[in-house]
């Protein structure tokens, strides 16, 4: 069966979509992510989805801490300031674990594991979000 499930089918339809790029590096940690800022899409999430494919990701704004409770696999989670600036990242987090409530959080970007390390994002770095070009 393929990756249908209703959390997907949610953000398909109601989360904005956008790309993740780190200023700092000149990367992108996702070039395809979506934009939770709402109550239900926050606490959703990724939850039940099977897959998370490279390239894509969730940003949650404004939140603080995750859970990763009902998740299937592990992720990479960056937590960054109101500018953006990386206050902590969090590598292969893994299922029914919950993350640390982090100071001065405004947004949390969940990716595939090994996705930081790919990008080189370290702590300090500025991220910023970018409309998907159409």
């Amino acid at each position: 069966m393929a990756d249908f499930c209703w959390p997907r089918t949610v953000e398909r339809n109601y989360v904005k979509r956008v790309m993740v790029h780190n200023r700092t590096r000149g990367v992108y940690l996702a070039t395809d992510a979506g934009l939770a800022t709402g109550l239900f899409t926050r606490f959703a999430g990724l939850m039940f989805r099977k897959i998370l494919p490279e390239g894509n990701g969730l940003v949650l704004m404004p939140e603080g801490q995750i859970h990763m409770f009902f998740m299937r696999f592990p992720l990479d989670i960056v937590h960054a300031d109101k500018e953006g600036k990386v206050l902590r990242i969090l590598h292969g987090i893994k299922p029914w674990r919950l993350g640390p409530m982090v100071k001065k959080c405004r947004m949390v970007i969940e990716l595939p594991a090994g996705s930081v390390a790919k990008s080189g994002t370290e702590l300090g770095d500025v991220l910023e979000l970018e409309e998907l070009p159409k």
